[in-house]
């Protein structure tokens, strides 16, 4: 049996502030009720990440959505954006005087600064997850910037594939990531996002994570590790998450 999961993320750094709003960056899956893309779409995203792993055994760049069966010696992991960083506009908010990364991009013909500020202790924490699983980025937010923002975050080839907000299901007014469309095996798979609306259709397969902006004492990264590293020799992942869930 694989001594590792994949893990699905947002991004590696929260979510923003946009006009003053907070923007969610979490994610959501599809299930109980909600519109599913039938098996067509199934195949669809599958394909998707099968392309966009082989593309990441050729390239230090991961542009694109790709997601498909391949061979992995590690369980699938997905992270959203609130996760790891904050995000603002410089036309709508006062721009980040600390930014780590300053991303310019166009809206509605209009070219703005996205101004990212890094939550402590994420660079470590993707280094590390990296190791132990197969990581996936699904975000509800626009490839238009989170794609540059991943290729200034994952400096290491830590996300196999990308998945933007055409990959989520609208439910209920969000954006919600379904995980069965990943062509893995559910036992085996988990989400790190800071919005329960993210995961709806597949709570027992979430680690919640708190929502951050600003505050640069934050540890909760580096205090998840040693969960992380335990889940990862797990056989199934639902037990050890049901107890997560009860405390």
């Amino acid at each position: 049996m694989s001594s590792c999961h994949p893990v699905v993320c947002e991004n590696g750094i929260q979510s923003g502030k946009v006009g003053g709003k907070k923007r969610g960056g979490g994610s959501c899956l599809g299930r109980n009720g909600a519109h599913r893309g039938g098996e067509d779409s199934n195949t669809h995203l599958s394909t998707q990440i099968h392309t966009h792993a082989r593309a990441h055994a050729h390239s230090s760049k991961h542009r694109g959505v790709s997601v498909c069966r391949f061979k992995s010696s590690r369980r699938p992991s997905t992270f959203s954006g609130e996760t790891f960083y904050f995000k603002g506009l410089s036309s709508v908010a006062e721009p980040i005087s600390n930014a780590d990364f300053i991303v310019p991009v166009e809206i509605d013909g209009t070219v703005h600064q996205v101004y990212v500020l890094k939550r402590p202790h994420v660079d470590e924490f993707l280094q590390k997850m990296g190791e132990l699983f197969e990581c996936i980025l699904f975000t509800a937010s626009l490839a238009k910037y989170a794609d540059p923002v991943a290729d200034l975050l994952d400096q290491w080839g830590v996300f196999r594939a990308r998945l933007f907000r055409e990959s989520c299901v609208f439910h209920r007014g969000n954006y919600v990531k379904d995980l069965s469309r990943l062509g893995r095996e559910l036992s085996n798979v988990i989400i790190v996002d800071n919005s329960p609306a993210s995961y709806i259709f597949h709570p027992e397969n979430a680690v919640p994570v708190q929502s951050w902006f600003d505050d640069m004492t934050d540890t909760e990264l580096l205090d998840l590790l040693p969960f992380f590293e335990g889940l990862s020799r797990e056989e199934d992942v639902y037990s050890v998450l049901q107890n997560l869930r009860g405390r």
